[in-house]
């Protein structure tokens, strides 16, 4: 392996080192590719329908085509140097290739529990604080996005300039935090993501998806539905899906904030070949399922599915029908 930065080349070449075989490498490959070429169909396929149907541009939606960016900025980057890695052994893009790759990685998936919790926090004021909820401007909502995107580029950039660091994991492949060296700049840096982009967002979600359910049991036995002003059956649809997207999350990341908080206090050496893949296939695992999350949860989103399904065959039919009326028109003026 040469890597670009000379001054980085030998103690890079000795963490690069893979522990697994060129065959237990081509199966992460074929995963990979498979996965990828999955999330970046469905989540572009997202992007049409929200692009095409103008009842699904709603402020929630706005939230949602962002996350779905986030996961086609995985799929269509990391999934093909990873696969590529994996398919020649070892890591192919070099010193700088490992920091760009580690850097958007990271990026991504703090982009994403980032608009996780804006999506929370839109559920909470849409539903438990009305008042406030009607008075929400797209340009509150373009800050809170923003927001979100502004501190995902900052966690991400900090390993680049010296807090903490990356570089590749046991595998060879794929290129992270470097968790094997837990020095106080790796644990501080951990801690940080984990109490910053974990533990805040999770008490947020949590604190406004329990006031959520409270409302909405109020609305329910009361039977004062009628008195709302809104769709209250799009409404519950919207957050059912939000809690469901919010979860899968949280089970994808998991392995991968055990592994990290495990090298900070613990051995990195005890962590299991195994443990170090599967935890990162697990995070990114997340850019393929949200697509199955909006079409299963959310009515509307089926409907704007049938529908252009429905145009598509349409389309189809009209097309076969009239071949056989131009096939023959050729054949006479022949």
């Amino acid at each position: 392996m040469h890597w670009n930065d000379s001054a980085n080349s030998s103690e890079s070449d000795a963490e690069a080192h893979s522990v697994f075989t060129q065959t237990e490498h081509n199966i992460v490959a074929a995963y990979l590719i498979t996965a990828g070429v999955i999330s970046i169909f469905s989540n572009i396929v997202v992007l049409g329908i929200f692009v095409k149907y103008k009842e699904l541009r709603t402020a929630t939606n706005a939230i949602i085509i962002n996350l779905a960016f986030t996961d086609i900025g995985v799929s269509g980057i990391g999934y093909p140097m990873s696969a590529a890695s994996d398919l020649h052994g070892s890591w192919k893009f070099g010193y700088t290739g490992c920091q760009i790759y580690a850097a958007l990685n990271i990026f991504f998936g703090m982009a994403s529990i980032g608009l996780l919790t804006v999506v929370a926090v839109d559920r909470y004021l849409t539903i438990c604080r009305p008042d406030i909820g009607r008075r929400m401007t797209t340009r509150n909502y373009a800050a809170l996005i923003l927001a979100a995107w502004i501190n995902a580029v900052f966690w991400a950039s900090m390993p680049t300039v010296g807090w903490a660091g990356y570089a590749p994991d046991p595998t060879g492949a794929t290129c992270t935090v470097n968790w094997r060296k837990n020095d106080v700049s790796f644990v501080s840096y951990t801690m940080s993501v984990i109490a910053v982009n974990f533990v805040v967002p999770l008490t947020v979600m949590f604190y406004c998806y329990y006031n959520v359910s409270r409302t909405m049991k109020q609305y329910t036995s009361s039977n004062c539905l009628e008195s709302i002003n809104m769709d209250w059956s799009d409404q519950v649809d919207v957050t059912k899906m939000s809690v469901v997207m919010i979860v899968m999350f949280l089970v994808a990341w998991s392995p991968y904030s055990i592994v990290c908080l495990w090298s900070s206090f613990g051995d990195p050496k005890k962590i299991s070949p195994a443990m170090a893949i599967i935890a990162p296939l697990f995070a990114k695992s997340s850019t393929f399922y949200n697509p199955c999350i909006y079409v299963i949860a959310n009515k509307k989103f089926r409907r704007a599915i049938l529908a252009m399904v429905r145009c598509q065959t349409r389309q189809e039919i009209t097309i076969s029908n009239a071949l056989p009326m131009t096939v023959s028109l050729s054949a006479l003026t022949s």
